[in-house]
């Protein structure tokens, strides 16, 4: 994509990943438009960056995702970059399904229903333009479940495979789609304990890389830090290995979350 010139709605803007990328982006002089649920993290990143945009938007309420799309258009109409960033993560037993059914009913419509309803309301916007962009953002996990979060992974497995479809689809027009794939990233997604793992990246060596990855790799479909490596190209070490991977991965985070 290009790094500058863009007007870029960042779905999930206000914290984390979402975040990261809005202020990058906005450093290089692009028009940045931060999109989440509540107005104070909104306000936060505004305020922190003189020039920022915001929209209140819970991608939750999928009544509103039509009626919101037509705003920004209305506000925006030179918007050319969707990166579809908002999601949540919550640990299931799936041996009490009635405890969590609602998470994860949740994670669905967040993660991939969301994604998939704001990316068709913009959709013809984004064909007008002379170039535009789709990021979706799916998950190491997409590709090696943790086993402790099983609806998070499936919802990031089934962004993989949707984003996909949608490159495929769109090939013919000046509507590229990019795939991020973060690896295990320091930020608040479940909670302030996760933003201070040792074991997480940094979230502002993560940004510099992604940055550096779209700056220097163009032809790049799927964004993928050198961390997130052994889980994305985990199958295709054979399945042996990846049943070994998957075993040692997810004993690993059993015990560490068993610590906490």
């Amino acid at each position: 994509m290009n790094m500058t010139g863009n007007t870029i709605l960042i779905t999930g803007g206000g914290s984390g990943i979402g975040r990261g990328l809005a202020e990058a982006f906005h450093k290089l002089g692009n028009v940045v438009i931060v999109a989440g649920r509540r107005k104070d993290m909104l306000d936060a990143a505004t305020s922190a960056n003189p020039g920022m945009k915001s929209a209140v938007l819970d991608v939750q309420n999928a009544a509103q995702l039509p009626a919101f799309a037509a705003k920004i258009a209305e506000q925006y109409p030179a918007l050319n970059v969707l990166i579809n960033n908002a999601g949540i993560m919550k640990t299931e037993n799936l041996q009490e399904p009635s405890k969590s059914s609602a998470d994860a009913e949740a994670m669905v419509a967040i993660n991939l229903l969301a994604p998939m309803s704001l990316t068709a309301a913009l959709l013809p916007l984004l064909k007008k333009q002379n170039r535009a962009t789709v990021m979706t953002v799916s998950s190491g996990l997409a590709f090696v479940p943790m086993a402790m979060t099983p609806t998070y992974c499936a919802t990031k497995a089934a962004i993989h495979s949707y984003t996909q479809s949608l490159r495929y689809q769109l090939k013919d027009t000046k509507v590229e789609v990019l795939e991020l794939v973060p690896p295990y990233v320091a930020t608040e997604l479940m909670g302030a304990q996760m933003a201070k793992d040792p074991r997480a990246m940094p979230l502002d060596e993560f940004i510099t890389e992604v940055m550096e990855i779209l700056k220097t790799q163009p032809e790049a479909t799927e964004i993928c830090v050198k961390r997130v490596y052994p889980l994305r190209f985990a199958e295709e070490q054979g399945h042996a290995k990846y049943e070994d991977l998957f075993r040692t991965f997810n004993g690993s985070m059993t015990s560490a979350a068993s610590a906490n």
